[in-house]
């Protein structure tokens, strides 16, 4: 039933955070109260915007940087336990104001009912990735869940991608990425995976358009057009 042009889709990855979930204000608190604690002046939510996209750690240092502040190792590995402490009250406290975007659970409904293999391949913790995948009702339409902690490497490496399409028994070339920045776009790449970009999501501060993708989308609605092959006669 699926084909993405002309190449039978048997597979769709997605990513997470600014994909299928607005975790903005979520990650943007976690990260005021975790610098907070060390006196440091907290970051509007837009500034944070730009800082996502690699993974915690890395997020961890932009923010030390973007503040003025040098971290050796010890310090670095503190502040980042900060933030998945700070991050986990959240999920845990119902205080989470995560969302889904417009058309994420139709489309995961929809693929998972038609067959098609599903993951989300995301640089945040598999278990904060699990935590709200759960909390929202999106379990029974996920059939993995890979986490910027599932492999020795993170987006975007293709490693993550590669590993999400081992685990649900489809290969590479049968399967789509969709994702929200660059690195998703490398990821796919070196995984010799097509990929749709949306163009609402967290991409480091770049126009999407620039992205390199092969579709761009503005709304997870928009998927199926793409997506649906009119071979219904055969």
């Amino acid at each position: 039933m699926y084909e993405w042009r002309g190449r039978p889709l048997k597979g769709v990855l997605f990513d997470l955070d600014g994909t299928l979930f607005d975790t903005l204000a979520d990650i943007a608190s976690a990260l005021n109260a975790a610098i907070g604690s060390l006196g440091w002046q907290p970051f509007a939510a837009e500034e944070v915007r730009r800082m996502i996209g690699r993974g915690s750690p890395i997020l961890i240092q932009r923010a030390a940087a973007a503040r003025g502040q040098s971290l050796d190792a010890v310090a670095d590995d503190r502040l980042l336990q900060l933030f998945f402490r700070f991050y986990e009250e959240l999920e845990q406290s119902g205080r989470s104001s995560a969302v889904p975007y417009a058309g994420a659970a139709e489309i995961l409904s929809r693929l998972h009912r038609d067959g098609v293999g599903t993951a989300v391949v995301t640089n945040k913790q598999r278990r904060f990735a699990v935590a709200l995948i759960e909390s929202r009702g999106f379990s029974d339409w996920i059939d993995v869940i890979v986490g910027g902690d599932s492999c020795e490497r993170r987006k975007p490496d293709p490693q993550p991608l590669l590993f999400a399409c081992s685990e649900i028994k489809v290969s590479p070339t049968e399967c789509l990425m969709v994702g929200d920045s660059s690195n998703d776009v490398e990821a796919a790449r070196g995984a010799g995976i097509p990929v749709i970009c949306v163009s609402y999501g967290y991409n480091e501060g770049r126009d999407p358009s620039t992205l390199g993708s092969d579709a761009l989308i503005d709304s997870l609605a928009d998927l199926p057009a793409l997506i649906v092959a009119a071979t219904s006669a055969q």
